[in-house]
């Protein structure tokens, strides 16, 4: 199949919208939808460089840089990748410092024996853009696990340059309760892959020490506060997705207590609580499958500022999360909307996100005049 860009003039002028943009209501007024780039496969994951490109991760193991004028490449250099079930090439960050390194960091499923693991890469993008060099894994998930689901697979730069890392409990449920593996987990490493000295299992026998919190289930959403703390979201069963507010070494439960229920309608371990385990800051129930989490700045709509937004991959809308205690504040559904996989706020405030579903990225935007 022909693979197709369609890159608005507001990408590279920097405008609010732009012709062909799509309108909505939202609770702030209406806004605008603009598609930015289209013909990929099934995309995952964007972020942002310097001179206003970005670049794109395809599940099925490609990774792209869309130009601001509108150009597009394709980065070779990638390490073997196992595209298995949900598993692929998935998270793709741009460190703060990439003007000066050049380096960008990535999240896939990596072949191991009897399966596939969560892992993490870097490489250095080469100065015509066009492959990765001095690749490197800077963390790979306990050999062990099999099957291709919940990977998990979001990363999150601290404040402090460390680097948080999810993992999902890769469809084992008990080992997210198990210190000795990284399953089901948020994981805390430094840029070059060693272990910071202050993580919370550092001197715990037995414990994996990359292990920041655990008893997750399969987090794809993270996000750091307008405070610098780290929030996750994580997929439930068939309810009891949550968000939870991460501190280090707190225990968030699965599969021991949750607000949902195994998708055979059964109860799920010991009920909703347990002490010395953690509540979510809110839950969904029925299921909404979030996946991509950016928390806004307020830089467009002041009202939505501290705000969660999400996207849902089984029921195609943008969801804003926002107050005190948290509450859901609103759906936004479109044709744009289905199978949202990512959203992030973009360096002018947009909100942009992924339609896995529709293999492209669209930006949002008040309408003009609103």
């Amino acid at each position: 199949m022909r693979r197709t860009i369609a890159l608005s003039l507001a990408l590279a002028l920097g405008l609010a919208a732009h012709a062909g943009a799509e309108r909505t209501d939202t609770a702030a007024g209406p806004a605008d939808i603009a598609l930015v780039a289209d013909g990929f496969g099934t995309p995952w994951s964007f972020d942002f460089l310097p001179d206003g490109a970005f670049v794109v991760s395809e599940r099925e193991g490609r990774l792209w840089i869309i130009g601001a004028d509108g150009t597009r490449r394709e980065v070779t250099g990638l390490p073997e990748i196992a595209v298995t079930g949900q598993g692929g090439l998935l998270d793709v960050m741009v460190p703060r410092d990439f003007a000066q390194t050049r380096e960008f960091l990535f999240t896939y499923a990596a072949p191991q024996r009897g399966g596939a693991g969560t892992a993490v890469g870097a490489g250095r993008l080469s100065e015509d853009g066009t492959r990765l060099e001095d690749v490197r894994t800077l963390f790979k998930l306990t050999p062990g696990s099999s099957g291709g689901r919940h990977f998990g697979s979001r990363l999150v730069e601290a404040p402090d340059g460390h680097i948080f890392v999810t993992v999902g409990d890769r469809g084992d449920r008990p080992s997210a309760q198990d210190l000795s593996v990284e399953n089901g987990s948020v994981l805390r490493i430094a840029r070059d892959g060693s272990i910071p000295a202050d993580n919370p299992f550092v001197a715990v026998e037995g414990a994996q020490p990359e292990i920041w919190s655990y008893g997750h289930r399969n987090p794809q959403g993270a996000s750091l506060d307008l405070d610098g703390t780290l929030w996750v979201h994580e997929h439930g069963a068939r309810g009891g997705d949550e968000i939870n507010r991460i501190e280090p070494g707190a225990n968030y439960g699965w599969p021991v207590i949750s607000y949902g229920r195994h998708y055979s309608g059964a109860r799920i371990g010991e009920g909703t609580s347990k002490p010395g385990m953690e509540q979510p800051e809110f839950y969904w129930d029925p299921s909404i499958a979030p996946s991509g989490m950016a928390i806004y700045s307020g830089a467009l709509w002041p009202e939505w500022r501290g705000h969660i937004f999400a996207g849902s991959l089984n029921s195609d809308f943008l969801v804003r999360v926002g107050g005190r205690p948290l509450a859901e504040a609103e759906r936004i559904a479109t044709p744009q909307t289905r199978r949202v996989r990512d959203v992030t706020e973009g360096p002018d405030g947009a909100i942009w996100f992924i339609s896995e579903a529709n293999g492209a990225i669209y930006r949002m935007t008040p309408a003009p005049g609103e």
